[in-house]
């Protein structure tokens, strides 16, 4: 028999990484390995050399323009750039806002209220 037990508690030791900007893991997972610099990499999608060079030092967020032209580039996905960037972002968040987040009750569930027809009580939007 195991003496192993499955538990969702963590332990207090444990410190929260901070969230990965998008451009320390193109820096880290992708130009250091491949050795391009950040000039290379913005020649080759079109911009701007300071777009990419401010987004390696974690300067300035990630956008969509840039996003696509990197997954086409590194053969990724925008969106695994684009949630790099979310995920970063409400994590920030969360952490600035923690404080006050704490102080908002959430809201109770509406009693049951009598249901109109669909689409009848709005006016259908003209076409």
């Amino acid at each position: 028999m195991s003496k192993l037990s499955t538990t969702t508690e963590v332990d207090p030791r444990f410190r929260r990484l901070s969230p990965m900007h998008a451009g320390e893991v193109l820096r880290e997972e992708f130009l250091v390995p491949l050795k391009l610099s950040p000039y290379a990499v913005a020649k080759a999608l079109g911009v701007p050399r300071t777009r990419i060079e401010r987004l390696v030092k974690e300067e300035t967020a990630l956008t969509a323009d840039t996003a696509l032209r990197l997954s086409r580039y590194f053969g990724t996905t925008p969106e695994f750039w684009m949630n790099l960037q979310s995920g970063y972002e409400l994590d920030r968040a969360k952490r600035i806002l923690a404080a006050q987040l704490g102080k908002i009750s959430r809201r109770s569930a509406p009693r049951s209220a009598p249901s109109a027809a669909p689409g009848r009580g709005r006016r259908a939007r003209a076409a």
